[in-house]
């Protein structure tokens, strides 16, 4: 669960940050469309977009969320390849605010393969906090979340601080809410293999935005029912993103890798 992270980072050349998933994440890169867009797949679908050859590419480093890992951004990731980017996909330690953050300033600081900053921050079906906000509050801020206390299994976890327990979404409730839009099967697959979140997480305030020093964009599902579409535009638009929205569940990644990986393109080529 990644809300925020250091806006400054010290290495000088790093050009295109992303990061996203589950129920919070941010993917750092620089442009969008406000507006529908549609998904297309495939070299021909994205021909236009990555024709451009004005300098190096940009490097993309997607996060994901909670509840999730790296595997969400496969497709993605194998378009942003075969149209000529390099890509990471840091694992997220699902710690806790402060802790994961850190943990991506980490990565992105000493990989010696990152040379410079993020210049921009994308958001995909995600919160976009406000320093002080909490995950809790934000996602009580507008109804219709699929989320609350039910779906929920709690299960300790190893050197646990007193009263936290690690949050898992109970299978029966993940392909309806997380996955809604995926074939059952897939829902089935990625409810087996979600990583947890501590309680913790969801009550830890967030630190200084990213989004307050760095411009933003955001694609928002409007099928999402993990946050509610309302509530990731009134963030998006507090965070002065550019907005695209697109007719898909929360995952938008997976059902949607196409529209998603156009958006990327379009920062890539906005920052360069």
């Amino acid at each position: 669960m990644l809300h925020s992270f250091p806006a400054r980072l010290t290495r000088p050349r790093l050009i295109i940050l992303a990061a996203v998933l589950a129920v919070a994440g941010l993917l750092i890169a620089v442009a969008g469309q406000t507006g529908p867009a549609h998904a297309a797949t495939g070299r021909a679908a994205r021909a236009s977009a990555a024709s451009w050859t004005s300098g190096p590419k940009p490097v993309i480093v997607l996060e994901h969320g909670a509840w999730a890992d790296g595997s969400s951004w496969d497709q993605v990731v194998a378009n942003l390849q075969d149209d000529g980017y390099t890509v990471y996909v840091p694992p997220n330690p699902l710690r806790g605010v402060s802790y994961d953050s850190a943990y991506l300033n980490d990565f992105l600081t000493h990989n010696t393969n990152l040379t410079g900053k993020p210049v921009a921050l994308v958001y995909v079906d995600a919160f976009i906090p406000a320093q002080g906000d909490t995950l809790l509050g934000l996602a009580s801020a507008k109804p219709g979340s699929c989320l609350g206390p039910q779906p929920f299994t709690a299960v300790p976890y190893p050197s646990i601080p007193a009263g936290d327990v690690d949050l898992y979404v109970q299978a029966s409730v993940f392909p309806g809410c997380f996955a809604n839009g995926l074939p059952p099967a897939e829902g089935a697959v990625l409810a087996a293999t979600q990583r947890p979140l501590p309680f913790s997480a969801l009550t830890e305030p967030s630190g200084p935005p990213a989004w307050a020093t760095i411009p933003s964009w955001d694609i928002i599902g409007t099928a999402d029912n993990v946050i509610p579409p309302a509530e990731q535009l009134a963030m998006a638009q507090r965070a002065g993103a550019s907005i695209t929205e697109i007719h898909a569940p929360h995952l938008s990644m997976i059902s949607n890798p196409g529209a998603v990986t156009r958006v990327i393109e379009q920062a890539a080529r906005a920052t360069s």
